[in-house]
């Protein structure tokens, strides 16, 4: 019974969350039905294990969820993000629209700015620049998804993601684990989804198939309450703050608008491999600081710190086009807290999970899988990301149950944590890309467009292409450890 009850509760999530119910709700009262076919006390089950997974979540990562969405807010109103996505399409031309458009996407989301921030305002971009260079909008989805999911959130070294998070207090690691590996992940991942949307874009040309017919997109589409539960599940900005603050039409100098994002990189980089590296934090393993080590902080407070002082060079650069700077700053905070809390419940609910006796057979069964700990750790991140909607609430799931386990595992076999980390990052990043993922869902409506017609494309850059990277990372990190 225990281990039907954990396939009904999961069950549960997954089609009441795809029919719009709230996750807040959800989780839990689907852990306590997979508890209770286990015949566990369900009081315990929610107010310790549930809520003291939950709430282990937030202490660790809220920081970055509340500077990641304010920097995005700022950059937003500021003009930032359109005159970086504007100064690429203008420098690459008209003949390479697609490749503008991916660049674009991936340069504002590498440099911090929240998913759903760059969303509004790469589609309006790519669907101008497509409509001019007569190439299909079905195609816009699929761009966008290669430039701001894939290679920007999980592969590419020193990315800001929270998925790029998640395994550092597990592994002891910094945003720059395994940097050799994933560069050529991402290198993988860029060209496996240029090629086919070139290809695409070609085949479109040869049937003279055009832009197409647009139909009017709705003008509330952030505000859409069953887009807006999806999408704060999967990623870490609440659409419905996008309407807020005050957005200037000011024209922005590019290199005021390309120094925070240059801010975030450089300064992550600094605190991870030179600052914190020198400093004495034996206190931290004193009681009252949690007995922690600098492993276990070091990664998030480098990605804290870049974020910080990101927001202050956005503020500074752009000043006179931040007007109504407390509304901004305030959108930005409350635009944090619904996807922190979201994923903080499917955390919530995996920890009751993986509570209950009949979990050690969906252990043994994920640890028993042929190839060794890299390639049962990126099954099971790929199978909890696609039930859940979400890499991050995957992720973190799977690193709960079996984080330990695995560091056990690489010790065993002498494979650095570094390599475990972009694995599992990676591996994240794959089938969370599923019809169901909040961001599939609100890409497709903000750009007016429906599964049937842009799906596949989707599934090729956003899919195909990771998991061919991932299985490259798997081989080459076997074959040649972690670099």
């Amino acid at each position: 019974m225990g281990l039907l009850g954990i396939l009904v509760g999961l069950g549960l999530l997954v089609c009441l969350a795809f029919r719009g119910w709230s996750v807040l709700l959800l989780a839990p009262l689907c852990a306590l039905v997979a508890a209770a076919f286990g015949g566990e006390p369900l009081l315990a089950n929610w107010t310790q294990t549930f809520m003291g997974s939950a709430s282990e979540f937030l202490a660790q990562f809220f920081p970055i969820f509340l500077l990641g969405a304010v920097f995005g807010k700022l950059m937003d109103d500021s003009g930032a993000v359109a005159a970086v996505a504007g100064f690429i399409s203008r420098c690459l031309g008209e003949r390479r629209i697609i490749l503008a458009v991916v660049l674009a996407g991936a340069l504002v989301t590498y440099g911090g700015v929240s998913l759903f921030v760059a969303f509004f305002v790469i589609v309006p971009m790519a669907q101008s620049l497509f409509r001019t260079a007569g190439i299909p909008r079905r195609l816009v989805p699929a761009a966008v998804i290669l430039g701001t999911s894939t290679f920007t959130m999980s592969a590419l070294p020193g990315t800001p993601s929270i998925q790029n998070a998640i395994p550092m207090p597990f592994f002891g690691t910094t945003p720059f684990a395994a940097p050799g590996l994933g560069a050529v992940a991402s290198i993988i991942m860029l060209g496996v989804g240029l090629w086919w949307l070139l290809r695409a874009e070609k085949a479109a040309r040869r049937a003279k198939e055009g832009y197409g017919d647009e139909p009017p997109v709705p003008e509330d589409a952030a505000d859409d309450e069953l887009l807006r539960e999806r999408a704060t599940t999967a990623r870490e900005f609440d659409p419905a703050e996008l309407r807020h603050g005050y957005h200037s039409d000011a024209a922005v100098p590019i290199f005021n608008a390309l120094l925070p994002l240059i801010v975030v990189v450089a300064v992550n980089l600094v605190m991870s491999l030179v600052v914190l590296p020198r400093l004495d934090f034996s206190f931290l393993a004193e009681q009252r600081w949690g007995n922690t080590s600098l492993a276990a902080v070091a990664g998030v407070w480098s990605v804290v710190v870049a974020l910080a002082g990101a927001i202050v060079t956005v503020i500074l650069c752009n000043w006179t086009r931040l007007p109504a700077l407390r509304r901004t700053v305030d959108a930005g905070a409350n635009a944090s807290v619904l996807p922190a809390l979201s994923v903080a419940s499917l955390v919530g609910f995996g920890a009751v999970i993986a509570s209950l006796p009949a979990f050690g057979v969906v252990r043994d069964w994920v640890l028993r899988i042929e190839g060794g700990p890299l390639v049962s750790l990126a099954v099971a991140t790929n199978i909890l990301a696609a039930l859940t909607g979400s890499a991050s609430g995957g992720l973190t799931i799977a690193l709960d149950a079996l984080g330990r386990t695995y560091m056990d595992l690489a010790a065993e076999a002498g494979i650095d944590p570094g390599l475990l980390h972009r694995v599992a990052v990676i591996g994240s990043g794959t089938l969370d890309i599923l019809p169901h993922n909040g961001a599939v869902v609100s890409l497709l409506a903000i750009c007016g467009l429906k599964h049937r017609e842009s799906y596949l494309d989707i599934v090729m850059v956003g899919i195909v292409s990771s998991v061919i990277a991932l299985a490259a990372v798997i081989a080459i990190g076997t074959a040649f450890g972690s670099f």
